[in-house]
């Protein structure tokens, strides 16, 4: 787990109050309010949405999708040959009809983690909340791919296609650790998106984000560049992230980044606004999962439903040359094991690191063959390994460089980060 500092971290989740087509349309007409939500992977991220008026999708008869196929998801398409804009529109076209709206109808339990949305008004008997985010079908067996703080909560799921047709979904699983999650409809889907290989991704090159800004503006199409790789978003729980000026807003979350030629790159996930302590106002920081974390997760919860990490027991911080200064190290990459904000001890009792003899104020320089640099996260190193393997650890420690082997274990399912 890694430790963290607090920005003010927006998922891009829409929750709306539908109390019926009047007061639907009011409601739309631009009242606002603000809850916040601790989530397993964002134990300090502070969600912000706007309710919108909501139109139900037109209900039609559909006919059965084929059955599951085994084997990867789909991660090849030929390569557009247009430049420039032209190339914008090839890969939109090609997507789109991908892309979906997908629908939460919350359930009484995650209901009562809300806040009102109009405080201080008396509750309504008829409410029915609905959390709005996108997704894109990554399959022709119909599974699609969204964020697990989208379907978190859910009694009932549904997603509206392109074309505006509505079709029910159910939830195959999620993974709180990458906040990705598989849906599937059983209808036959209008088309599907194959992934492509993010680790071929560059800064400045343009990228593509699809999804349903505020619920309502279905298959909204925005375009920037790739800012930065790897990112650690602090207060967010996520590692190795996409960041992109690519704009993305509320109702965007689990819609697909695409590249130039038509494959989806990454999954959206959160924006940063400011650092929650001072009144700095960002513009253009989006963040997305790269698709090739989301081709291992999304095969994982189709095959099985849940994914199983490996696990090493310790508290840490990546370190850069900010932190290097900050703390006098002798080393600017590297993990840098230390107790984090929430108390956790930098080595937890009983747990692999603990058997290997890693202590805290260890900075660990290599996992196996893998050298931890601004490029490659602790947590993107172990992702390599499975439980049960058995990975020599580089450590320096008191100036001096030592070579401890330790035995991963399987990452506990209630740990919060």
């Amino acid at each position: 787990m890694e430790r963290r500092t607090k920005v003010f971290v927006i998922a891009g989740l829409l929750v709306t109050f539908l109390l019926g087509a009047t007061l639907g349309g009011v409601i739309g007409g631009g009242a606002a309010y603000y809850f916040t939500r601790q989530t397993a992977s964002r134990p300090t991220a502070q969600l912000q949405a706007q309710p919108v008026a909501s139109r139900e999708a037109q209900q039609t008869q559909a006919t059965a999708a084929p059955a599951p196929t085994a084997g990867a998801l789909p991660t090849t398409q030929p390569a557009a040959s247009d430049t420039g804009d032209n190339a914008v529109v090839t890969a939109v076209k090609q997507v789109s009809p991908a892309v979906v709206t997908v629908v939460n109808t919350l359930s009484a339990d995650a209901q009562g983690n809300q806040q009102q949305p109009f405080p201080g008004q008396p509750n309504q008997p008829n409410s029915q909340p609905r959390a709005s985010g996108s997704g894109v079908i990554i399959s022709k067996d119909g599974y699609i791919v969204t964020n697990n703080h989208v379907v978190e909560g859910a009694a009932s799921l549904a997603v509206s296609f392109a074309d505006g047709t509505r079709h029910d979904a159910t939830l195959v699983g999620t993974d709180p650790l990458t906040d990705l999650a598989i849906i599937r409809v059983k209808d036959a889907v209008p088309g599907f998106a194959p992934l492509g290989d993010s680790d071929a991704l560059q800064p400045g090159e343009t990228v593509i984000a699809i999804g349903s800004p505020l619920g309502d503006f279905k298959n909204s199409v925005t375009v920037g560049v790739v800012s930065a790789l790897n990112r650690t978003v602090p207060g967010s729980g996520q590692e190795g992230l996409i960041q992109t000026d690519a704009a993305i807003n509320h109702g965007n979350s689990g819609g697909p980044l695409v590249n130039l030629r038509g494959q989806v790159v990454g999954i959206n996930t959160l924006v940063v606004r400011g650092s929650g302590t001072r009144s700095d106002q960002a513009e253009g920081l989006g963040f997305s999962v790269p698709s090739n974390t989301v081709s291992h997760v999304g095969n994982e919860l189709i095959a099985n439903g849940k994914v199983e990490y490996p696990y090493l027991g310790i508290s840490y911080s990546m370190i850069d040359a900010d932190v290097a200064a900050q703390e006098n190290l002798p080393v600017q990459n590297g993990a840098l094991i230390g107790a984090s904000a929430n108390s956790q001890e930098g080595v937890v009792s009983g747990t692999p690191a603990a058997k290997a003899g890693l202590r805290d104020g260890d900075i660990i320089t290599a996992l196996g063959e893998t050298k931890l640099d601004s490029n490659t996260s602790l947590r993107a190193a172990l992702l390599k390994y499975k439980p049960g393997d058995t990975v020599k650890l580089q450590v320096l420690r008191g100036g001096q460089t030592l070579s401890l082997d330790v035995t991963l274990a399987t990452r506990p399912e209630d740990l919060q980060q």
